[in-house]
């Protein structure tokens, strides 16, 4: 601990307990711990964040060159034109009469409710 040896903090302890004083000690020395405490929380906090940042400066992100190549092979392709997409949902929607009737259920196929004789 900073070199000192256990008769050199006995020394310092005496000299404190006689210039501040008895009383006083109890609070100076509650006051030291709080204080060293909140140091090493700090001293960790600051390390946790060099350590992230360290962290993040090792990924590689993807290079420009690679972005700038997908860029340019979505923009060679053709849009496709709007009025045809829109002429096929037509298509689709009026369809031929037969295929309407087709999907709809016919009444021949119903089975017809018993009647009854009442």
């Amino acid at each position: 601990m900073f070199g000192l040896g256990m008769p050199e903090i006995l020394l310092i302890l005496a000299l404190a307990l006689i210039v501040i004083g008895p009383k006083k000690l109890p609070e100076l020395a509650k006051t030291l711990g709080r204080a060293m405490g909140e140091f090493k929380r700090s001293a960790q906090d600051f390390k946790r964040s060099i350590d992230i940042e360290t962290t993040v400066g090792d990924i590689n992100p993807p290079a420009a060159t690679d972005l700038r190549k997908v860029v340019k092979d979505t923009n060679k392709k053709p849009a496709p034109d709007i009025a045809d997409t829109d002429s096929k949902e037509d298509e689709s929607a009026s369809g031929d009469p037969a295929e309407v009737k087709d999907s709809e259920p016919s009444k021949e196929s119903d089975p017809k409710p018993p009647q009854s004789d009442a």
